[in-house]
């Protein structure tokens, strides 16, 4: 693993991310339920497990005891992903050596210690490092931040509209500014609330499943007279369907109205 890439999957005591264990691929996958099934397998292993022979009862267990429906069949779901910590802020593998006094239970895994330890999703690779780390800044939530860090547009397309704007690339100091900070969070909160956000339960970001394949949802812009949005990226990202052009210039006006509002506020202070 290179030296010089930041490790997002656990960056501070107040977030991480889950996504490659399977937390979003579940027909179910709503912040309260994820964290019903999450306080309970973490309550569950505390139990159980107290050597690594009860691992298997504590998997039986568990998988008897939720509901497994997935979005996508061929992405494994992994049962021992639970929360790391008593504030539940924190998601993450129970297995890990530093949850259970030095013990490496990994190897138990579907996936292995090997590829447990040393796998980094392609947010490492194609998200800058500067982008990155101003994200760590702004979300203080497992579940929110989970979400965006694993959608590469929803992250590079605001920012590089907001340094095109200000002429240079934003720095993660900026967002000490706590208006600076507010702002670029609600855009970010769009991931969870955006008002045009499609409701089906196969439907993730711009991806939709049919159980074994997943494909790509377009959006039909011929159908409403329209050229394609130069803000269809962020589009798909937040699942978005519109019954119109109107509510497409709606959602294109909220977008650009975020980023206008955050360069004014830039320029007030820098």
């Amino acid at each position: 693993m290179s030296e010089n890439i930041m490790v997002l999957c656990q960056p501070d005591e107040q977030k991480s991310c889950g996504a490659c264990c399977g937390l979003y691929n579940y027909v179910d996958s709503s912040r309260e339920s994820l964290t019903l099934r999450l306080r309970a397998r973490t309550r569950r292993f505390r139990n159980m497990v107290k050597n690594p022979e009860d691992i298997k009862c504590y998997a039986e267990a568990t998988l008897a005891g939720e509901d497994c429906t997935k979005r996508y069949e061929v992405i494994y779901c992994c049962e021992y992903l639970g929360f790391l910590d008593a504030g539940e802020k924190k998601v993450g593998c129970l297995l890990h050596p530093m949850q259970n006094s030095g013990w490496d239970l990994r190897a138990g895994s579907f996936y292995g210690q090997e590829t447990c330890a040393g796998h980094l999703c392609p947010s490492h690779h194609y998200i800058p490092a500067n982008q990155a780390q101003i994200l760590l800044k702004i979300i203080e939530d497992w579940y929110l931040y989970g979400l965006c860090l694993t959608d590469i547009d929803l992250v590079v397309d605001y920012f590089r509209m907001i340094a095109d704007r200000i002429g240079e690339e934003l720095k993660p100091e900026v967002f000490k500014n706590e208006v600076l900070r507010n702002i670029a969070r609600e855009y970010f909160d769009w991931k969870i609330n955006w008002p045009f956000r499609s409701e089906e339960t196969n439907r993730l970001g711009k991806y939709y499943f049919d159980g074994s394949q997943y494909m790509i949802s377009y959006i039909d812009y011929e159908k409403f007279g329209r050229e394609i949005s130069p803000l269809d990226k962020i589009f798909m990202s937040l699942s978005s369907t519109f019954a119109n052009a109107q509510e497409m210039a709606v959602a294109e006006e909220l977008i650009m109205g975020n980023v206008r509002k955050f360069v004014a506020t830039y320029r007030k202070y820098y």
